[in-house]
């Protein structure tokens, strides 16, 4: 059951780094409110499903509230996205980490909506209902391989995205903007698409974390999970899908092993991430394709 439970977690943060790395690693883009989304994916599936009443009680049917949260999230990327984009570098991180933790500000203070400093609790597993049929994912198994379809439908998704001529042109855009505009190519629009596009993922992964953890927690809005998932970006290797899978389980897979020898597993964590920046600032694909 622990490991099982380790494998959802790593799947999750998988699919939340794979969004991430749309933006830092194929757009160039460095967010650090990424977990606006990640943590607003939760809470409007936590409302829905545990605070709000649906048309045949079916508050945990993916069939209702997966497109509420697509649609949720998607619209809150639309207005950051509108303003952030405007800005660059350092400018668009700010704005992006301001962004979120307005975010967090408004889960910790409008207790009667979300629940506070305790979130949301009493979030059901997810169900598949149509007319009188019903499955649910109640079991830990089931679920499972429920948010593994998600993690492999939405990796084939993203490598049909990076390879096709829209993922080049972020490509381009993340080497070199002005060229890309000196050749005709309206780079605001693909960087609106690609940060609506990572957003909306984002919140998926949100979204099956409250189903885990039967919990929306304010903290899942907070700075440190952009910077989770900016980590996991980086160890596992920028610009490649695989990458921020490998560091997504190595983020979640490795403080559980060391904690298991040793009192400072953080401060082992604190080397392994120095040494990687140092020493490997391809990551771990970069390790395996011969790079420094």
């Amino acid at each position: 059951t622990y490991i099982l439970s380790l494998g959802i977690e790593v799947l999750i943060f998988a699919i939340f780094a794979m969004s991430l790395d749309l933006l830092l690693g194929y757009t160039g883009l460095p967010s650090f409110g990424h977990a606006a989304f990640f943590g607003l994916g939760a809470y409007i599936l936590a409302y829905v499903s545990s605070r709000s009443e649906l048309a045949l009680g079916l508050t945990n049917n993916l069939l209702l509230t997966l497109p509420i949260v697509l649609l949720g999230t998607a619209l809150a990327a639309l207005v950051l996205g509108f303003f952030a984009l405007r800005t660059t570098g350092i400018y668009f991180l700010m704005i992006t980490l301001a962004f979120a933790q307005m975010l967090f500000s408004i889960a910790i203070r409008w207790s009667s909506v979300t629940g506070g400093s305790d979130g949301l609790t009493g979030v059901p597993r997810p169900a598949l209902g149509i007319g009188t049929w019903k499955y649910s994912f109640d079991d830990r198994v089931s679920f499972y391989y429920l948010v593994l379809v998600f993690f492999l439908i939405l990796w084939w998704l993203m490598r049909r995205i990076v390879r096709s001529p829209f993922g080049l042109a972020l490509r381009g855009i993340r080497t070199n903007e002005q060229r890309m505009r000196a050749l005709g190519y309206n780079t605001f629009r693909y960087k609106f698409t690609a940060f609506m596009l990572a957003g909306v993922i984002a919140g998926l992964a949100g979204m099956l974390l409250a189903q885990f953890f039967w919990h929306a927690a304010p903290q899942n809005l907070f700075w440190s999970m952009s910077g989770q998932a900016l980590i996991m970006v980086v160890v596992g290797g920028a610009g490649t899908l695989t990458g921020p899978v490998i560091g997504a389980a190595l983020m979640r897979l490795l403080p559980n092993i060391a904690s298991t020898y040793t009192q400072r597993s953080q401060t082992l964590m604190g080397l392994i991430l120095i040494l990687f920046v140092l020493f490997a600032p391809g990551g771990i694909i970069g390790i395996l394709r011969g790079r420094r």
